[in-house]
């Protein structure tokens, strides 16, 4: 009857019980079986070792990983974060970077930011001056080591790194190179651009893309004249949506450009990554002031059309179940096509005395 549980008995359960066993040992299988291609992937051919260095005042939690095998001296790549809370690893993101240039015989170095996964401190408190100086830190511990090359250590850098990395390299003329990745130039005329192209993905209107400015240009007014935090909330009303940290944070750091330590850096060789769907930075700016003012002879410029701010493909980016299960399954594949290869490519030219300097 429509609504009514038959009993199951005899031979008739007997089926029903072993198709229900194997169904579920079938389920236990593949995800054993998936349990062990997720482990695969997973593991790096690096050897990674905890370290800690000390600076300012605090204890900042690092991981400096080594290719899988030799003693060294390696060449080494020190990481400069992007915005935000960022731990050593960037949430495991880093690691096939890592495992690029271990293979072309780099070590990586990369350190927590403070105040996040056991470093003392706290990254909002920090000027790009201040985040210079914590890199500079970073490449003299290094240079300490009898397993690194001091003369082969040049730095990987994302977004707002563009404001860090030029200063560490006109500040030691001893880095060998920069590897600068969606770099920002301007910090006002990036935040503009980043606020008007989410507008048009957004299919914001006439009306609420007018209205975004107005709040844009209210908030550069009261950082302009030093506005506390209560002045920005009292202005913005149920706009405000910086907390006090965060305006503090932008209080410092907003009148942040590149170019003067650009010029002042001319001589060390650069790698500029540049993204075909950045909508964070003006890709096109960037290279226009990065050519402007770097000698040709010692930029390169890699462009990835198919590549968001990230370097993740921008059709893997649009789907976050395929994006979710490409970062569980094969993590690898998270970078757009090429851009692993590229990286160890680029520092291969600096081993043995080889690349421009």
């Amino acid at each position: 009857m429509p609504g009514r549980r038959e009993r199951t008995t005899g031979p008739r359960r007997r089926r029903w019980v072993r198709g229900v066993v194997w169904s579920v040992a079938g389920v236990l299988v593949t995800a054993a079986g998936l349990g062990g291609v997720v482990v695969w992937q997973n593991t790096y051919a690096l050897r990674e070792e905890r370290v800690v260095l000390r600076h300012d005042g605090h204890r900042l939690e690092g991981v400096l990983a080594r290719p899988e095998t030799g003693h060294g001296p390696y060449g080494l790549v020190v990481f400069v974060h992007g915005d935000g809370p960022t731990d050593a690893t960037h949430d495991t993101f880093y690691r096939p970077l890592w495992e690029s240039f271990a293979r072309a015989g780099y070590a990586s170095l990369s350190f927590s930011k403070p105040g996040v996964a056991g470093s003392g401190g706290d990254w909002l408190e920090q000027s790009m001056a201040d985040r210079a100086r914590e890199t500079l830190a970073a490449v003299a511990w290094a240079r300490g080591r009898t397993d690194i090359d001091g003369r082969r250590i040049g730095l990987w850098g994302a977004s707002q790194a563009g404001w860090v990395l030029p200063k560490v390299a006109a500040a030691d003329r001893g880095i060998r190179f920069v590897i600068a990745v969606a770099p920002a130039v301007n910090w006002l005329r990036q935040g503009r651009y980043d606020l008007l192209t989410q507008l048009r993905r957004d299919g914001a209107g006439p009306r609420e893309t007018a209205r975004a400015l107005r709040r844009s240009d209210t908030t550069l007014a009261l950082l302009r004249r030093g506005a506390s935090y209560d002045e920005y909330r009292a202005a913005l009303g149920r706009d405000a949506d910086m907390t006090r940290r965060r305006w503090r944070f932008v209080t410092r750091n907003h009148t942040a450009d590149a170019v003067a330590d650009l010029r002042a850096m001319r001589g060390t060789p650069v790698l500029l990554v540049l993204a075909g769907h950045d909508v964070h930075v003006d890709a096109a700016e960037t290279e226009s002031v990065y050519r402007g003012v770097l000698p040709s002879s010692t930029l390169q410029v890699a462009h990835y059309p198919g590549a968001t701010h990230s370097l993740v493909d921008h059709d893997l980016e649009s789907r976050e179940p395929l994006l979710t299960a490409t970062a569980i399954l094969l993590p690898r594949r998270l970078y757009t096509a090429g851009f692993l290869a590229d990286q160890a490519r680029y520092v291969r030219r600096f081993d043995s005395g080889r690349g421009t300097r």
